[in-house]
């Protein structure tokens, strides 16, 4: 099967990126089932059910998230509902939603989608690499799934990277965000999962990780917060992977970046 994932939205400039070219995308690449990371799809900070029903009629399957999934107070409710929108699995039992999920494609492929946040300069939730794991050994790769994604959110590479190598044979796709920049490192590990450290954001590339430059040049240059972070409004990149996987085993068989519009220089698989 093909699944397609796309790194972080970011603004409204990210949704619009998303909402026109997702439907072209879909015919052309012969996706079979799209994954997007969507913390920041609302103003650049959480996400709402009206953003989340937008992607959905665009074409999107399932919405991932990470430290910015709380942003919204009223999308509380919505997520503790909504089965297609996944928050990190490593936050307590307590929180709203769910952090994995199993979900059938039109071509009826089974799809197992996990979501989690790394601990490394970020929040000090409870074990990632355990909470994957488990889901993991509870739903095998090419006999009770038939495709498995982690989401991975965090700020380290080395984390990320130690991830892929942990699920290396376990999943299909080990995919890294919240980063907002794409890492040319797209590669198949040894044991058969597709792996790069960071997908990249969707969102205005002329901007400090999708943020316009002038707040975070402020806080940088003076150590002087003057106001709010406001996502950049150009036009904005399109970034993710396509991973294809062999439907007789659930492992990769490729993974190829994916840029659409705005600044970045486009490459988008045949």
């Amino acid at each position: 099967m093909r699944l397609l994932f796309l790194g972080d939205i970011v603004g409204r400039s990210g949704r619009e990126a998303v909402h026109d070219e997702l439907p072209g995308l879909k015919q052309s690449l012969a996706l079979d089932f799209i994954v997007v990371n969507a913390e920041n799809a609302a103003g650049g900070f959480g996400l709402t059910q009206d953003i989340c029903d937008d992607l959905f009629r665009a074409g999107v399957d399932v919405i991932t998230s990470g430290n910015h999934i709380w942003d919204q107070k009223q999308s509380h409710s919505y997520i503790a509902d909504e089965l297609r929108v996944l928050r990190p699995i490593n936050y307590p039992k307590s929180a709203p939603g769910r952090g994995y999920g199993m979900y059938q494609s039109k071509a009826g492929h089974r799809v197992l989608v996990v979501n989690a946040m790394a601990r490394v300069f970020m929040e000090p939730l409870e074990d990632p690499f355990a909470a994957i794991g488990n889901v993991l050994d509870e739903a095998p790769v090419g006999t009770d799934v038939d495709f498995a994604l982690v989401d991975f959110h965090g700020e380290a590479t080395s984390e990320k990277m130690a991830m892929g190598h942990f699920v290396d044979g376990r999943a299909t796709l080990c995919v890294g965000t919240h980063s907002h920049i794409p890492t040319a490192d797209a590669q198949i590990l040894d044991g058969g999962t597709a792996y790069q450290t960071d997908a990249g954001m969707c969102g205005d590339y002329n901007s400090v990780i999708g943020m316009d430059p002038q707040e975070p040049l402020q806080r940088f240059t003076k150590k002087i917060s003057s106001g709010r972070f406001v996502p950049a409004q150009g036009p904005a990149t399109l970034c993710g992977v396509l991973v294809e996987s062999d439907d007789r085993t659930g492992l990769a068989t490729s993974i190829e970046p994916v840029r659409v519009g705005g600044r970045l220089k486009q490459t988008v698989p045949a």
